[in-house]
């Protein structure tokens, strides 16, 4: 990509597609159309309608560091600085898990469980997408969210004023910052990958997304262990206690909910590969 030349923007998004195919990026296309949308300062139509301009120096300057960027692997969403979560658009950095739209199944299964949640906690925040989802679709609810990360904690609180939601953020692991509290629903998406496994992931995830986010131990089920039977001091009669797993792991997650002989049979719900995504089921009733 040489200075010197004259770019267009069709030009320019004709080279950037062929460059980011060679690199492994399946919708190059489509990311050189975001990356050269975010250097112009326009939306795709705005680039549409003007296919035959030359960009500035300065436009070239900035979209060829983005281009260089996602050669090396750093995931779109930093490098536009945002991820789309269930309509809403989250600021994502490296502290924070890039949102994915499997984990909104966690969401529409919460809202389908506990529609009326008064009190709600969201563990391991992250972004504060599954938060600030809840706020927006259970107005009478309460939102508080957890994470052991103070830095995921300020990502989170930015997120939640953006879309001004209002959101009790507190820092810690598991249920510690919120010790004698009881809610009607709780959800969480933990760290679920195996340890063995980190190592094998795609790159623009095992060395963008941060590991305390991603790493669950020999089995990826140490969260698990922790969180459930945890969870059975922390919830009314009759609340919901929903969590994201891995592929592979309903089973496993299952037993751990039946095991402390103080929830419902469990549920599964899949997500749009049905791949099985969330078990939950809520406390039974104390009579």
């Amino acid at each position: 990509m040489s200075a010197q030349e004259i770019w267009t923007t069709l030009k320019i998004l004709a080279w950037t597609k062929d460059f980011l195919l060679s690199k492994g990026i399946e919708n190059a296309r489509l990311e050189a159309e975001w990356l050269l949308c975010a250097a112009m300062g326009l939306d795709r139509v705005g680039l549409y309608l003007q296919f035959e301009k030359p960009l500035s120096d300065a436009e070239l300057a900035t979209y060829r560091a983005m281009v260089t960027r996602r050669a090396r692997r750093e995931p779109l969403q930093h490098i536009l600085g945002s991820q789309e979560f269930c309509g809403l658009e989250y600021e994502v950095t490296s502290d924070v898990l890039i949102p994915r739209h499997d984990t909104e199944v966690l969401v529409t299964e919460a809202i389908s469980r506990q529609p009326n949640s008064r009190m709600a906690l969201d563990i391991g925040t992250g972004s504060g997408c599954i938060a600030i989802s809840l706020v927006n679709r259970m107005p009478a609810a309460k939102v508080t969210a957890t994470d052991i990360s103070e830095a995921a904690l300020a990502v989170a609180r930015r997120n939640a004023e953006t879309h001004g939601a209002a959101i009790e953020f507190l820092r810690g692991s598991l249920f510690v910052p919120v010790a004698g509290r009881r809610f009607d629903l709780i959800v969480s998406n933990p760290p679920y990958i195996p340890t063995a496994d980190i190592e094998t992931l795609d790159q623009e995830v095992r060395d963008y997304d941060p590991v305390i986010a991603l790493d669950g131990g020999s089995d990826g089920l140490d969260m698990y262990r922790q969180l459930i039977p945890a969870a059975v001091d922390h919830l009314n009669s009759g609340g919901w206690l929903l969590v994201e797993i891995g592929i592979g792991q309903a089973k496993e997650v299952i037993s751990m909910f039946q095991s402390t002989s103080s929830f419902s049979a469990p549920i599964i719900a899949t997500d749009s590969s049905g791949i099985e995504r969330v078990v939950g089921a809520h406390l039974k009733e104390i009579l």
